[in-house]
Parts: structure tokens; sequence; C-alpha cells
């Protein structure tokens, strides 16, 4: 498969980032050093470029109703300027993508999903637009660089007159940003580290990645990889599609039930709904490493006795608390906070303890 590039690749070249296909793009995963670039957005502001996200609009007097009927948070509780958490259930139980919902105003949408499933996520929507809802694809006329920081706020301030400390989390403001026009500012992120994910026509994006940083210099503003993006999001227990929910996974299961809505119906709710009274099997659960360990992917999640009780899906070592921390699909009776689990390190049980998200909280 051919790797596309995001269109500022010969800036993150340049800068010195270390270029790995992600995704179907070509994306920096590093600068420095992940723990470095970590450290920079807990304590100070770095920016993401996070271009290879898919963006599409849906518009007109049924654009409500597709996304209704395709998602599982009930949309029709936004707010102009919010946005809005959610995933695209398939019909077997599973997870076609999780994805933000952002309401312009009646009748006017903005999706964004992941990059890896852009055209799926473009089909399965499709699929269900028999009203004829107004779906354009504008991933490729979009970059989006995500500024994450506790100083993230003061740094773009100095770019735009719109009030970024009145917008809320989870809501957005379109204004003018670095000299450019209808930028899209929107209280979102990653990190739990606070900041703003900043979406751009992609003929101003470079003017724009270069006024942040400009912006930025006084507090040493840094760019960031995708390396730390994965540290950063597992320490605050978020779920990487792919990864802690997929295809296989019921919303259910992977702790989504806050974005699960049964006032409305959706692809696959009655199903769902059942799962929700008769209660999931498994569930996914954060966890700290007791013993002195680094848990990974695929490795196995085992009882006192030795019996495996599911298995790792997301872990690393937690630049910030220097433990092993990791999310992974556990047993429903296993699966309250405080439960010793035990994770198999290369042949090794290393003791572990669930925990509640986010795992630095």
């Amino acid at each position: 498969m051919e790797v596309k590039q995001i269109p500022l690749n010969d800036v993150h070249v340049k800068l010195g980032g270390k270029m790995v296909p992600f995704a179907g793009f070509n994306m920096p995963v590093r600068y420095s050093s992940d723990i470095e670039e970590h450290m920079t957005v807990r304590n100070g502001v770095g920016v993401f470029d996070v271009s290879h996200m898919g963006e599409f609009t849906i518009k007109g007097p049924h654009a409500l109703d597709l996304i209704q009927r395709v998602t599982s948070n009930d949309a029709s509780k936004l707010v102009d300027g919010q946005a809005q958490y959610s995933c695209l259930p398939n019909e077997n139980g599973g997870i076609v993508d999780d994805l933000i919902v952002y309401k312009i105003k009646d009748n006017d949408y903005l999706v964004v999903v992941n990059a890896s499933n852009i055209e799926k996520d473009w089909n399965w929507i499709s699929k269900f637009n028999t009203k004829g809802a107004e779906m354009k694809n504008i991933s490729d006329d979009i970059c989006l660089f995500a500024v994450q920081g506790p100083k993230a706020v003061d740094v773009l301030q100095k770019l735009t007159k719109t009030d970024l400390k009145s917008i809320k989390y989870y809501h957005f403001a379109i204004g003018e940003f670095a000299g450019v026009p209808n930028v899209i500012m929107s209280n979102t992120g990653y990190t739990g580290a606070g900041g703003f994910e900043i979406y751009v026509n992609k003929q101003h994006a470079e003017k724009t990645w270069n006024a942040i940083f400009e912006a930025g210099k006084d507090v040493n503003i840094k760019p960031i990889g995708l390396g730390a993006r994965d540290t950063l999001r597992l320490e605050m227990g978020f779920c990487l599609y792919g990864n802690d929910i997929d295809d296989t996974t019921s919303p259910l299961e992977g702790g989504l039930g806050w974005i699960t809505k049964f006032t409305k119906d959706f692809t696959n709710s009655a199903n769902l709904k059942k799962q929700k009274e008769e209660g999931v099997k498994k569930k996914l659960v954060g966890f700290k490493m007791i013993d002195k360990g680094i848990p990974r992917h695929d490795y196995q999640i085992k009882d006192a006795s030795g019996k495996v009780i599911g298995k790792v899906t997301s872990g690393t070592q937690s630049p910030l608390l220097s433990v092993g921390i990791g999310l992974g699909y556990v047993a429903s009776e296993h699966s309250a906070v405080g439960s010793e689990i035990f994770i198999d390190v290369r042949g090794k049980s290393l003791k572990a303890q669930v925990a509640k998200t986010p795992l630095i909280g």
C-alpha cells in the first residue's frame, strides 16, 4: 500500500523528525526522545501534527438523522459550537471506529475519524445515508495541529481575538487565527494536559504552524511525535482504535457505556441494550504494575492461580509515574478497582493492580 504524506512532511524532516509509516501515512514518531517530549506536554506546551486524521462534513435537513442512526451517542443534545465523543457501532456488537462529532450549527456537522479508518468509515456512514444528507470527505484539505499542555492556551491566545479561556472543554469556536480566517479552535485533545486542536485549510498550514512556534518560543514550545502521543493518552486511559477497541469489542465492554445512549435507535442498539441489561463478560480496565516490568500489547493477563483471564491491549512505562501501566480486557469478575492481576511478561507472572483512569489521577 502506498504511504501518503501529510502536507508538512518536509517541515518535520527538517526539524529532525524520525518519520515512520503509521495508519497509511508517513508520520513523525519522535524528534528528540519520547520521554522528553512527553514531559514537555505535561509541563509546558507541545504541538502534534495530526493532519492524517479524517474529516467529513455532513450537511442538510437529514444530517442529524444520519448521525443519530450511525453513532452511539445522542447528537440531538449538541448545541452550536459543541463537540461530542462517540462511536460507530457495527451490526455484530463491535465498533467500526470512534470519532468526534462537531455541531457547527443546525444542519451542519463535522465528524473527525481515525486516519486508518477514513475509507472504511466513509463507506459505513454512506451505507446508511438513505435520505440524502450532503456528505463530503474533506480529509485531504484539512490540517490538524494539537497544541497541548498547561501553557498551550496562553501561547495560542496571542494569535486570535477569540477568548480561548471562555471555550469550555469539548466546545469550539470558528474565527481568525494567525491571520487565517475560518479556523476551528477546539478545546479537545488526546493528552489530558489541556490545550486546543486547530483545524486549518492545508494551504495555510505552514503559515499557521510557524505562527504557533513563534508565539511559543519564549516557553520552549516543541514539536511532539506519535511516541509521546501514545504514552500521554495511555496515562489518561484513553482508548486507541485497533488496540483497545475494534470491530470485535462492544462499546460496553470497552468502557464506553457513557457514550452509548439508548434514548434513540442506532445501529445494533437493541442488541447492545440487551447486553447492558445482561451484563458483559469481559471489561476493559486500566492497571498499574506493582512488580517491576513493562506490559505490552497482547501479553496475557492471569489470576493468582495462573489462569488466563484476559490480555493487555496497550502498555508502556509511564514517564510521569515511572511504573508500568496499561489497558486490557479481563473477565468481569476481575474488573473491580483494586483487583490483583498478573501480567505474563516473557514467561514471568508479574503482579499488577486494576486502577481507576486516568492512571495518573
